[in-house]
């Protein structure tokens, strides 16, 4: 069960000041790259930074990194017990998420990391990472619909939630390809806090650096993620400018080429857990507006010449599944539909069954064979494998589906 409020995670927090600044970033979609971004780019600079974004990937404790590299497990369980006593003996009542948040801040201190990079959880007002108070700068990423039980039914009223990380003196940045609805919410809260923001313009890269310009002009880029580069440097420079002014963010951006985020657009080899030798997509697309970035990605790169693509899919319990896959499902399309597994430290989190995305799929005019398997995730791949015959081949509808994909994966290399 998901309980936003920022009161048990207070008393959690209040015996263990935080050490460090930090960097806040909320947003429906683009959160986790702008983190990952920043956080290279600190620890490239020299900066010992820390990083926690959620959900897990693989493991529990893979959420927290210091200094590019996953926390050590014997670490994370020896303060997660510290953190979950406390709870326990303050009859505090701690949410999982609040323990996990907890735990990543404690982290954070022990490992003496000198900023933070910290994603919201969900929403923003009333997450549990809106504790922090030594926030060097607040990003805004993209905003949707998601989430809306909790957060509200439009744009403006999610964006109102979001825009709760903004703080009076802390200064922000804004990822200026949002609707003109959010565009106008969060400058209705600027101007009330008179805070300074930086709108970011990733489509004229020179104005935030000549760096970024070039590497815009070399790589192959979709337009999010030249939003969200944007946004990481922008908050790069407002960031270093307070804590560590000698250092050239010019020279840093070319290192953006180096980062990695895994289950984003990500290709990956089957093998040996499926006897296919041509890579994957591997994408945790997970609501309308990261369907529309993939279907736009899969149209541009795999779709040239009008091939058709087979599919391996699942989606969370509450999800929109219909504008999920519309967008990125086309005639011709083969799909298995399968459901992850239980999710650790999330046993609020359920697959939709796929006798209703098997339904939901199965409108699509003019789609190709479709294949439920249940919960059997390697069937459901082994089938995608048959039918796509080396033809393109996507994973995609859950970043917990790309989660159970991986750790299959790392349990099949393991054994050969």
């Amino acid at each position: 069960m998901i309980e936003l409020g920022l009161s048990r995670i207070t008393r959690l927090v209040q015996q263990t000041p935080l050490t460090w600044k930090a960097i806040h970033i909320a947003g429906t979609n683009g959160k986790g790259s702008i983190s990952a971004y920043l956080s290279h780019l600190l620890s490239a600079g020299g900066v010992r930074c820390g990083r926690f974004t959620s959900p897990h990937l693989i493991d529990r404790w893979d959420c927290i990194t210091i200094g590019e590299q996953v926390v050590q497990e014997s670490l994370f369980r020896q303060i997660e017990a510290r953190v979950k006593l406390r709870d326990q003996t303050l009859g505090i009542g701690a949410s999982e998420f609040e323990l996990l948040t907890a735990t990543a801040f404690e982290i954070f201190n022990h490992e003496r990391v000198d900023v933070g990079v910290v994603e919201v959880g969900m929403g923003g007002r009333l997450d549990a990472t809106n504790i922090l108070t030594e926030v060097l700068v607040s990003v805004i990423a993209k905003i949707g619909l998601d989430h809306q039980s909790l957060l509200g039914d439009t744009i403006e009223q999610i964006t109102r939630e979001k825009a709760g990380i903004l703080k009076p003196g802390v200064p922000c940045v804004v990822d200026s390809t949002n609707s003109p609805e959010a565009i106008r919410t969060l400058e209705d809260r600027i101007k009330e806090l008179q805070i300074d923001a930086v709108y970011t313009r990733p489509d004229a890269p020179e104005s935030h650096s000549p760096s970024l310009a070039r590497l815009f002009a070399t790589l192959d880029l979709q337009p999010h993620q030249r939003a969200n580069m944007s946004c990481a440097v922008s908050a790069l420079k407002l960031a270093l400018a307070q804590y560590r002014p000698e250092v050239e963010v010019d020279a840093l951006i070319p290192r953006l080429c180096d980062v990695e985020w895994p289950g984003r657009l990500q290709k990956i080899v089957l093998q040996p857990l499926a006897a296919r030798e041509e890579p994957v997509l591997l994408d945790g697309a997970h609501n309308t507006q990261s369907a529309e970035v993939l279907g736009q990605y899969v149209d541009h790169k795999l779709r040239p010449h009008g091939t058709s693509v087979t599919w391996v899919i699942a989606a969370s319990r509450g999800k929109d599944i219909a504008s999920l896959f519309h967008s990125i499902i086309k005639a011709g399309d083969r799909v298995a539909v399968t459901a992850f597994g239980d999710v650790d430290g999330m046993p609020w989190v359920k697959a939709t069954d796929t006798e209703e995305v098997a339904a939901c799929v199965s409108s699509i005019a003019g789609i190709g064979p479709i294949q439920g398997f249940g919960e059997d995730i390697v069937a459901a791949i082994n089938w995608a494998c048959r039918e796509a015959q080396g033809e393109p081949m996507v994973i995609a509808g859950s970043l917990y589906l790309v989660s159970d994909v991986l750790r299959l994966l790392r349990g099949a290399r393991e054994q050969t």
